[in-house]
């Protein structure tokens, strides 16, 4: 059942909260205490985390604290510029309201082998609306230790003042329908004033929502009055990949989709998945899949799942005949937030010659890929491992900011979803 905090509520409507710092924030969990970390549209199961400046829509932020304990969480926002560093603006510039917010909708887990404490909340809400477009990031920390997050989740407000026309090509400038996706990009600037577009407009490509490989300070390749080209650009080369693997396990009394055997060890749940092999394979395959997306479900739920869904030991195993020496082997997808870090990277077995990792996870459905980062690098690849297809269905987002002369912060003014 869901209980309410009785915290404080910190009143600051013209507040500089002298967080800075040059690393750029990501949606991450920062404290091994803190499961399953989601921000999505309010009442929709996923989905890219973009509002509309004065829109009616919300975002909904949840997570899992892993003990029945009641802990005083709260959150505060923050502007970024377009990089997700934190821009110079004080609160009041950005924000109508209050600057933090208690976490005070929570419930706690029903019948599961693991406990844990289920964490809501929306934004906007009554308390706090957004002033600006832009980059956002929710710092949520425990006990009014904002210097100290245990997690942060990032999120942007458009205001859309462009169109962008986006088409996906296969011969590019590297090869013909081959191993690459070529982006082609036309922003229609319509009666929107840009005077240097050199210099003012920053230009932002993600793949299935990975930032290793990301791509950044595109410059257009043609511009009038009325039209920013970026056509024939090489930083618009993307490796196609290939789909993604998937697993369910969204059930204890059948083993799902992807899972060879799944069982109860006396203290928690078990899943091994079935033994994955390199592809090797030079003809494309097309499946469907969600491009490293997860849902949370249970399939035995009587109410919630998010309350009731348990947490289980999944077991990934990956066959090879021996080690890359020249990299590091991860599973990439949104469970972790794309990130190239411990909680990813998987360690050769000799025993058995395969990479194995143990990813402790809520019930639900999961897609991932292996990738490879080579050393030196910090963007992975998907091809040695997975292979690569410029028919594979990948999704891009497209991000167009603006900062004119004289102005202090990156105006998101264009946003769109290609697939």
């Amino acid at each position: 059942m869901k209980k309410s905090l009785s915290a404080v509520v910190f009143i600051l409507f013209f507040v500089n909260l002298n967080i800075t710092g040059a690393n750029p924030y990501r949606t991450k969990i920062l404290k091994p205490n803190i499961k399953t970390l989601q921000i999505r549209i309010s009442g929709t199961d996923y989905g890219f985390p973009v509002l509309k400046l004065n829109g009616t829509e919300t975002l909904t932020v949840e997570f899992d604290e892993m003990s029945h304990n009641v802990r005083s969480f709260g959150y505060t926002v923050l502007h970024c510029n377009a990089d997700w560093t934190v821009s110079n603006l004080n609160s009041n510039e950005f924000l109508d309201g209050f600057t933090r917010g208690n976490i005070d909708d929570y419930a706690f887990s029903q019948n599961t082998t693991y406990q844990y404490t289920h964490y809501r909340f929306s934004i906007p809400n009554e308390d706090m609306h957004f002033k600006i477009s832009g980059n956002y990031v929710v710092l949520i920390y425990e006990d009014n230790r904002m210097d100290d997050p245990v997690a942060t989740t990032c999120f942007s407000v458009v205001e859309p003042k462009v169109t962008i026309d986006a088409r996906i090509r296969a011969n590019t400038d590297i090869e013909l329908s081959g191993r690459y996706q070529q982006l082609d990009i036309e922003v229609n600037l319509a009666n929107y004033v840009v005077q240097d577009p050199a210099s003012e407009v920053k230009l932002v490509v993600r793949q299935n929502n990975r930032f290793d490989n990301e791509v950044t300070n595109i410059k257009p390749t043609f511009f009038n009055s009325g039209k920013l080209s970026f056509i024939n650009n090489k930083a618009l080369i993307f490796e196609g990949g290939n789909e993604y693997r998937h697993f369910d396990i969204s059930s204890f009394y059948a083993a799902g989709e992807g899972v060879d055997r799944i069982y109860f060890n006396r203290e928690f749940y078990e899943a091994f998945l079935k033994e994955d092999l390199m592809q090797k394979s030079l003809t494309y395959i097309s499946q469907p899949d969600a491009n490293g997306r997860f849902i949370i479900n249970f399939q035995e739920a009587f109410q919630d799942v998010q309350t009731e869904a348990d947490y289980v030991q999944v077991h990934f195993s990956l066959l090879t005949d021996q080690p890359f020496l020249d990299g590091l082997v991860f599973i990439g997808g949104d469970y972790n937030y794309n990130l190239l870090n411990d909680s990813a990277q998987m360690q050769f077995d000799f025993d058995t010659q395969r990479y194995t990792k143990t990813l402790l996870l809520k019930q639900g459905g999961y897609s991932y890929q292996y990738w490879f980062l080579p050393k030196g690098k910090t963007a992975a690849s998907a091809g040695k491992i997975e292979g690569s297809f410029w028919q594979t269905k990948n999704e891009y987002t497209v991000y167009f900011y603006h900062r004119a002369w004289g102005e202090r912060y990156d105006r998101l003014i264009g946003y769109c979803v290609i697939d």
